[in-house]
């Protein structure tokens, strides 16, 4: 009975916000949109849509064999959503039907045969994406993109562009010759995206005419001047032929929580190395003008080619808090920087340590093996005052290298997962940190490199305002003693609409039944409900709150300052 009361409850609160529209493979774009005469196509959704509607995406492969033409970025689309919302209360919605997966296939996709520049005409055109996304407001949710093929440029699962608070959850991008999520987010004002619980896998791009696999990142952020936060969530990148998470030259503060980076810089599920990919875990920089300070935490990169915590030669310090970096084949926390002229574009340094206000935060982290460049003692080296050589630099605060921590197998629940033994197959379907997520869209829970009891890693760390249990918080991504409901397995489109960086989502079961104040509702599209004030929360469980102010079972999220609760009311 469970499901059919959450799935009630999901459609009615769709019904009452807006426009519903169907999508599906035998669907005609003549067709009303209703559910017994669906569209064919997301492009006709988009020519309909106004704020506040919905598109159910029913399950099936969708193959994308026609494109459109993007004359703002000289590019052509699979499918070109243009099409906005008008905030984050009001959003356009494309979602899987629920119980069904979409599959958009671009096998077929005719692609792009222009080379480094495009021509500014359709037969010129520089990229092809099957998804194009040039808007503000929009909620994606439940579907693949894979397979986009290349001629000379590397083309991404999908693209967004110039676009503005657009929420990604539980989208996997695969097999695609680019990046699997890229957003240019050049345009001003623009920025705020949300990736929850996404995936990017398996993407190589073999014949870019800057090198075979230089470009295909799992995820990409780039080019932002200012406007606000990028968020990842829950996400998981891993075999992609560059990077994991790559934001070089993004001026603009991105914050990457509870998400994971394994296998980056190999192909063909992990048997080979292109010659080209860089193979980082989680690449967080370059910036050129000391605004691009990111924040890194709770996150996870193992086996990676090269680096697992890259700063990639950044001008400012990033934040990097509470993660664990394991057996990655160059260095655990690599965080090597220079400096650039006021031109942004001439480099003046080939090496210089970053001090003071400009310098790195790393607090709580685990380097297993303790491999590490820039952090502690810095290589410096700038050739017009003839400097070159080693100097004192901040090493960080409670990190397993400050502490001495010489961690072995016997601090950890576990060392062993699939990602670090099976090579030649889809780890998406194998059980283990790669494998297939739990229903909700949240993270696997398995022992792989969590802390066990009596590890010397355990209340060695710096209280930095997350949860924690016992005397201290832990060092590296596992709290022992908490929930793996630490990483957030659904959220609310309101979670965008502050550009604050210290915005985050936390999971603690008894955190919102123990708290009195002001709580805002939502539904699982991230729609707003309502509020519950301090005299309805007090003397009563956040549930039975639910229960009486709103009178229907269903799964809501609740927030209450920058804290997220999923909270179920049958």
């Amino acid at each position: 009975m469970i499901f059919p009361l959450a799935l009630f409850f999901v459609f009615a609160a769709v019904q009452s916000f807006g426009a519903v529209y169907y999508v599906s493979t035998d669907g005609n774009d003549d067709a009303a949109g209703t559910k017994d005469k669906p569209f064919a196509t997301l492009n006709k959704a988009n020519a309909v849509v106004h704020a506040g509607d919905t598109v159910w995406i029913r399950g099936g492969i969708y193959d994308l064999h026609d494109t459109v033409f993007y004359a703002r970025y000289k590019m052509t689309a699979g499918i070109l959503l243009t099409a906005s919302g008008e905030s984050d209360s009001k959003r356009i919605h494309y979602l899987a039907y629920p119980g069904e997966r979409p599959i958009f296939d671009a096998t077929n996709l005719p692609v792009a045969a222009g080379e480094e520049h495009g021509d500014g005409t359709p037969e010129g055109a520089m990229y092809t994406s099957p998804i194009v996304i040039a808007a503000k407001y929009l909620h994606l949710k439940g579907f693949d993109v894979r397979n986009t093929p290349m001629i000379h440029n590397s083309n991404s699962g999908i693209f967004i562009y110039a676009s503005k608070h657009i929420f990604l959850e539980q989208i996997d991008s695969h097999h695609n010759a680019g990046p699997g999520f890229f957003a240019h987010d050049g345009a001003s004002g623009g920025g705020g995206h949300l990736f929850l619980n996404c995936d990017a896998h398996d993407n190589y791009d073999p014949t870019d005419w800057q090198g075979d696999g230089e470009n295909a990142d799992g995820f990409g952020v780039h080019y932002q001047y200012d406007g606000d936060t990028t968020k990842f969530i829950g996400c998981r990148a891993w075999w992609n032929s560059d990077d994991g998470y790559d934001v070089l030259a993004q001026e603009f503060p991105v914050v990457v929580e509870n998400s994971y980076a394994m296998g980056n810089g190999y192909i063909h599920y992990g048997t080979s190395k292109p010659p080209n990919g860089n193979g980082n875990g989680f690449k967080m920089g370059y910036s050129r003008n000391d605004k691009g300070r990111h924040i890194i935490r709770n996150c996870v990169a193992w086996n990676n080619v090269a680096t697992g915590f890259y700063s990639n030669y950044t001008t400012i310090g990033s934040t990097w808090i509470n993660n664990t970096s394991y057996k990655n084949g160059d260095r655990s926390f690599g965080m090597p920087s220079t400096i650039y002229a006021e031109d942004e574009r001439t480099r003046i340094a080939e090496v210089v340590p970053l001090m003071g206000d400009k310098a790195h935060v790393l607090k709580n982290n685990i380097a297993f093996p303790n491999k590490l460049s820039q952090i502690g003692t810095c290589w410096e080296k700038i050739s017009s005052q003839n400097i070159d050589h080693y100097v004192d630099c901040p090493a960080g605060e409670n990190n397993s290298w400050n502490l001495n921590l010489d961690l072995t197998e016997d601090d950890f629940e576990s060392l062993d997962d699939p990602s670090m033994t099976v090579t030649g197959e889809d780890l998406s379907k194998i059980p283990g940190m790669l494998g297939p997520r739990n229903a909700d869209g949240s993270l696997p829970n398995v022992d792989f490199l969590k802390l066990k009891k009596g590890s010397r890693a355990i209340d060695k760390g710096e209280n930095v305002g997350l949860p924690f249990a016992g005397e201290a918080p832990d060092l590296g991504a596992f709290e022992y003693g908490l929930s793996s409901s630490a990483v957030a397995s659904s959220s609310s489109a309101n979670v965008l609409s502050s550009s604050s960086v210290s915005t985050s989502i936390v999971m603690r079961p008894d955190y919102f039944a123990k708290a009195f104040g002001l709580a805002t509702v939502f539904d699982l599209q991230g729609r707003y409900l309502g509020i519950l004030s301090a005299e309805q929360l007090r003397g009563s469980s956040i549930t039975n709150a639910l229960r009486i102010k709103f009178r229907a079972p269903g799964v809501y999220l609740v927030r209450r300052g920058r804290y997220l609760q999923r909270v179920n009311v049958w």
